[in-house]
């Protein structure tokens, strides 16, 4: 009996030891130990773990605990919640990671099966959605062995339809009657509409033929805000066209090869398949959820030293449009209201005739108030929103040698932008300022066919920011704006400064909007310099609003205390719009010396990034800008 309680209590002692060191694999058990031979199931396992060995200061923790990921899929049925009491130190930190050579994915997707053809049409193929919770299974995105199909539309390709006019009174829009001919039973009908710099998804209430004209109306909130908010309305011009659209989300729409229409009332899904590709074995996915990774700190007990190494995060959806619309200000922030002023002015801004109050998109993974939260060499892939967000409070933080890649809307966020009480042009001026996201540093990052959906959106976008810096990153195939640093419109010193935009490369930009620059900047924004940064190869965006109004380099309303210098370009091709004072321009365009183009983007250890970058459109033309 003795023996056996000494051998025993060896075992017990044996243990923390071991668990410094957290497996976690696909075929493992959550009420395992999470070692190698005895892998836990889930990352939320593994940090209870985790948790439990930093509660109780377990000696094995003193060089920090790894949780080891062995390779394949991860299906999340919530997001993982990284909290304070996951917190590492300096000198313990936690450290999620890819098992050697493996490549393990967190997926928030749900696997589509059962596929046969329709009844109605050959051609097109009818699966049953499976059963995810009592109020049915709705999604927005779908992927068909990792290449992502599209939610039917009227028009084939990039083509559009340009509006007949739009009536902001009565918040109604005359279309061509070609465009809804069998369209007026379908359900879940929406309107994808471009104008100026974003975009809007608007829910159709009801359409009435006049001829060869019908008039839509809209559901709300979106029919409002659509209507009242002067900034960026539907364009209506002679010269340039009106504003382009498409209808979408109709089954009659379904008409060509990769196209799909969800029947949410019947719960049918129906895919027109590629060629070479046989549903009976095909790997289709929807999105379930819209965040996967939730690190969520306070101000006061931030999470810290958590990093993450070689992890793929897959699969989300964002469904508000579905249920509310979509209507954005700028840079993907939607409007939650927004209305024109009679009579102009504020403290600020004398001259301001608008108001604004935004929300924001979800993230697939979300971080705030969080202290070297870092992400190194990870994928975030088929994604419906935002990629990574720093949302607030965060600082010391690093985001190096990932890929970014078809991503509905940006790829990287950083830092407050408007509070959704707050009026959007307001400087921001928080009492306390350790809201304010500071000391982060983004580097040698491939963001490429980001901004796929919400074409409004960036490649890296960040607000109300102190002290980052956005270095040696390689930017292209996006809808509109590569990196944009700055929010509020306004000239009054306030909470940015020292922001760093150094060294990257930017190209294969502006695919579908303008009033747009490989590098955006709004505000006043004290020590802040661009410098030495590569930017090249503006497409002609086939339905901007001004055909000319494209940049380079745009320091747009009240950008101030910038230095703007040695960033080559094909041509001074810029826009210094309602700046404020001492911004600094030096030295920009294609007489600066070649070897800044030659070093900017990824350096040599991420060149290997290169080999995931997106296919240049190669039907769309390129900007050539005539001095």
């Amino acid at each position: 009996m003795k023996r056996g309680f000494i051998i025993a209590c060896l075992c017990l002692w044996m243990l923390p030891l071991q668990a410094a060191d957290i497996y976690v694999a696909v075929t493992g058990n959550d009420h395992h130990p999470g070692t190698a031979a005895q892998p836990k199931a889930t990352l939320s396992a593994a940090l209870k773990l985790a948790r439990e060995l930093r509660r109780l200061d377990d000696a094995s923790i003193k060089n920090g605990i790894h949780i080891i990921i062995k390779g394949g899929t991860y299906t999340l049925y919530e997001p993982v919640f990284i909290r304070p009491e996951d917190a590492g130190t300096v000198g313990s930190p936690t450290i999620i990671e890819a098992a050697p050579g493996e490549r393990p994915v967190f997926s928030g997707g749900v696997r589509i099966t059962g596929w046969r053809p329709s009844a109605a049409n050959r051609k097109i193929w009818v699966a049953d959605v499976p059963v995810t919770g009592i109020d049915g299974f709705n999604f927005r995105q779908l992927w068909v062995n990792h290449a992502k199909a599209v939610r039917a539309k009227d028009m084939p390709g990039d083509s559009m339809r340009r509006i007949l006019s739009w009536d902001h009174a009565g918040g109604t829009c005359w279309v061509p009657s070609s465009a809804i001919r069998g369209l007026d039973k379908a359900p879940g009908l929406e309107m994808f509409i471009h104008q100026w710099w974003a975009i809007a998804n608007l829910r159709i209430k009801s359409m009435r033929v006049a001829g060869d004209s019908t008039l839509l109306a809209f559901h709300e909130p979106e029919s409002k805000i659509q209507s009242a908010h002067p900034w960026p309305a539907p364009w209506i011009s002679k010269a340039s066209g009106n504003s382009a659209f498409l209808l979408t989300n109709a089954l009659p729409l379904l008409d060509e090869p990769g196209e799909w229409y969800l029947d949410v009332k019947a719960q049918k899904l129906y895919y027109w398949p590629r060629s070479q590709e046989d549903l009976s074995a095909a790997n289709v996915t929807a999105p379930l959820l819209e965040s996967l990774i939730t690190v969520q700190g306070t101000l006061d007990h931030p999470v810290s030293h958590i990093h993450f190494r070689g992890i793929a995060f897959q699969h989300t959806t964002w469904l508000r449009p579905s249920v509310k619309g979509h209507v954005p200000l700028q840079a993907g922030l939607f409007l939650l209201d927004a209305y024109k002023l009679d009579i102009p002015g504020t403290p600020d801004k004398k001259g301001l005739e608008n108001q604004a109050w935004v929300g924001r998109p979800p993230a697939a993974v979300d971080v705030a108030y969080a202290e070297a939260v870092n992400f190194t060499g990870c994928r975030f892939e088929h994604l419906a929103s935002t990629g990574l967000d720093y949302r607030i409070g965060c600082h010391n933080d690093t985001v190096t040698g990932n890929l970014f890649r078809d991503i509905g809307g940006t790829g990287i966020q950083l830092g407050t932008y408007s509070d959704e009480a707050t009026e959007a042009h307001l400087p921001y001026q928080p009492q306390d300022r350790r809201v304010v996201c500071h000391q982060l540093f983004i580097a040698n990052n491939l963001i490429t066919d980001v901004t796929n959906e919400d074409w409004g959106t960036l490649g890296i976008s960040a607000g109300y920011v102190r002290d980052v810096t956005i270095t040696h990153n390689e930017v292209s195939e996006v809808s509109y704006t590569g990196i944009s640093v700055g929010w509020g419109w306004t000239k009054t010193i306030n909470v940015m400064s020292n922001n760093r935009i150094i060294a990257n490369k930017i190209h294969h930009y502006a695919r579908h909007m303008y009033d747009v620059a490989g590098i955006y900047t709004l505000s006043a924004q004290p020590g802040s310099v661009i410098s030495y940064n590569y930017i090249d190869s503006i497409y002609k965006a086939p339905y901007a609003h001004l055909p000319q109004h494209w940049f380079y380099l745009y320091t747009d309303e009240g950008t101030a205390y910038y230095t703007v210098n040695n960033n080559w370009c094909p041509a001074e091709k810029f826009l210094q719009n309602a700046n404020g004072p001492n911004n600094v321009w030096a030295h920009n365009g294609p007489q600066v010396s070649d070897s800044i183009k030659y070093s900017a983007g990824l350096e040599a250890p991420y060149h290997y990034l290169l080999s995931e970058k997106a296919v240049p459109a190669v039907a769309r033309s390129i900007n050539q800008y005539q001095q």
